[in-house]
């Protein structure tokens, strides 16, 4: 582990401070996603109710396909999101651990991932390609973030970390890796 990684902080809302279980986050990362959810949604709406200026996807593959869908992701969001805060907020480990059970136990970001999902059902719902220009840079944002509380988690935990690291997707909740092999 380099000093770069030693002296790495994570931020810590108010209400979490006390918690030693809690590394910490970003701390551009609640308000990042927030403001990416403000520009995305203001975009989707437009682009997809007002002005249509890039859902002409539409004519091809009716609601009827996409709508289904895009529900089937919105309920997988919601899951991942719902569970993994249930997991790390809620539940104290007193001495702190790396959390490798419930949905971490299939992806080691499942919180994003539930919000990578949430834009992902809005744009199959209404194809906006001016949407999907902004979501990959929302990806790339969650991407950015990941990586940091990666460190502060390295940083913390150590080889503990790095070892689950192996064994767990970032991204894709996909069966169990074989040790050395990262996705």
């Amino acid at each position: 582990m380099n000093t770069e990684e030693k002296d790495i902080k994570g931020h810590k809302m108010g209400h979490y401070k006390g918690r030693e279980d809690i590394i910490g986050e970003h701390k551009f990362s609640d308000l990042g996603q927030l403001i990416f959810l403000i520009i995305f949604l203001v975009l989707w709406v437009l682009d997809s109710f007002v002005f249509h200026f890039s859902t002409f996807l539409t004519e091809t593959i009716p609601i009827y396909i996409s709508a289904p869908i895009g529900g089937v992701i919105f309920l997988l969001a919601g899951f991942f999101a719902f569970k993994a805060h249930q997991q790390v907020f809620k539940e104290v480990r007193d001495p702190p651990e790396v959390i490798r059970t419930g949905v971490f136990e299939y992806v080691r970001h499942p919180m994003y991932l539930g919000s990578i999902l949430l834009y992902l059902g809005l744009l199959v719902i209404t194809l906006s390609l001016a949407s999907l220009g902004l979501f990959v840079l929302i990806v790339a944002f969650y991407e950015y973030i990941a990586r940091f509380e990666e460190k502060l988690l390295i940083a913390h935990f150590g080889e503990d970390y790095n070892n689950y690291k192996t064994t767990t997707r970032k991204w894709l909740p996909i069966p169990k890796l074989k040790r050395g092999e990262r996705g």
